[in-house]
């Protein structure tokens, strides 16, 4: 949350907009911000509750409390409000955009004495130097041991070692997938294959491999992004792309939707990502998984003079966002419509900027609390060329 001092802005975790509180000066060493912590509510919110987490509470000194639910002594219907707020403030500011997007409850939430928890099936755990496991503490590689983590799933919180000792090692993962045993993992280790099923199809990756974290999150995002595509700009035969593609999570949602004729090809710069991809998405005639840097795949588009007027381009970029390059490539390829799949609001907010400066306008929005308790926001944004 943000105050201010005497002009100076002050960074404050642990309250809430509206609330007086004692705040304890963690951070001064920036001359035009300063960070704090909670650590007294003198005039409460009438939407703070009990935090979810004890480990993450202020009953808690500031340096002992547990990152990863900085939302979590906020009402969740209050979480989704303030994420609204940064998400449409950014738009507004940064995007040159107004708009009235909600951000959306996740369908087939766990129900639990506390609404929003239960839904993380993969959970990181740093160690210590004496080789206790824990989440670090708030902008800290402080690790901090807790006695329970009350975001993961039935699964994860089962098996998670947290009154276990691991010396030598310098994390630890959980990790539990929809199809199999779940998993914990120290060390490097081999590769071993896993497989998250999503509606009636099946995905193959590697255990460590990137997947969304919310138990229902790629049900979500496979729905959204069908719902993002513009059907009357589609052309299955165009030279459609699944940028960040991963292990073809978002190419097999809009094959599935435009059948299997559609012509896609996913390009992911991992290796093992793009391996498994191309067996994800074995029984679409023209699905390819190519293996490359986005901005370098299409600048060499760009140099072939690869036609894109009709295509239909689905990017996922990391929190970065996709950036000016990439953003320019796009548009000068011109396909017809895009699909963003964002989770920073600032980073949307700057390419849908970038993309209007290149003839391409925000259609819709859906936004989608994928991480309650947690700071962090989904959007996906259809983009159409003027």
């Amino acid at each position: 949350m943000v105050a201010r001092h005497e002009g100076r802005v002050v960074f404050v975790a642990d309250a809430i907009p509206g609330e007086r509180v004692l705040a304890e000066i963690t951070d001064d060493s920036k001359a035009k911000f300063w960070r704090a912590d909670t650590v007294q509510v003198l005039e409460s919110s009438e939407h703070r509750r009990p935090h979810v987490w004890s480990a993450a509470s202020i009953d808690r000194a500031p340096a002992d409390r547990a990152g990863g639910a900085e939302f979590g002594h906020i009402d969740l219907e209050h979480q989704r409000e303030l994420k609204r707020h940064v998400l449409t403030d950014s738009l507004k500011r940064m995007g040159r955009v107004e708009t009235d997007v909600t951000v959306e409850s996740i369908e087939g939430e766990p129900t639990t004495e506390a609404p929003g928890t239960g839904w993380r099936t993969r959970l990181h755990l740093h160690v210590a130097d004496d080789g206790t496991v824990g989440p670090y503490a708030a902008r800290s590689h402080r690790v901090i041991p807790v006695d329970d983590v009350p975001l993961a799933t039935e699964q994860v919180q089962a098996i998670a070692p947290l009154d276990e000792r691991f010396p030598g090692a310098t994390s630890v993962d959980v990790i539990a997938p929809s199809v199999g045993n779940p998993w914990v993992l120290s060390g490097a280790g081999k590769r071993t294959t896993i497989t998250e099923r999503v509606g009636d199809r099946d995905f193959r990756l590697d255990v460590r491999g990137f997947w969304q974290v919310h138990r229902n999150a790629a049900q979500t995002l496979t729905e959204a992004v069908q719902w993002a595509i513009d059907p009357e700009r589609f052309d299955a035969r165009a030279t459609n792309l699944d940028l960040y593609g991963g292990v073809g999570l978002l190419a097999a949602a809009v094959g599935d939707r435009f059948g299997p004729a559609t012509r896609i090809t996913t390009v992911e710069s991992d290796p093992t990502a793009t391996d498994h991809a191309s067996g994800n998405l074995v029984e679409w005639v023209g699905a390819r998984a190519i293996t490359a840097r986005v901005d370098r795949y299409l600048s060499q588009l760009v140099k072939e003079g690869a036609r894109m007027r009709d295509a239909t381009v689905v990017l996922d970029p990391p929190r970065s966002g996709a950036g000016r390059p990439v953003v320019d490539r796009l548009a000068d390829l011109g396909p017809a419509q895009l699909v963003y799949v964002a989770c920073d609001p600032v980073a949307l907010a700057r390419d849908v900027a970038l993309f209007a400066d290149r003839g391409y306008r925000l259609q819709r929005i859906r936004a989608f609390d994928l991480f309650p308790h947690t700071h962090h926001v989904e959007a996906v944004a259809a983009l159409v060329r003027d």
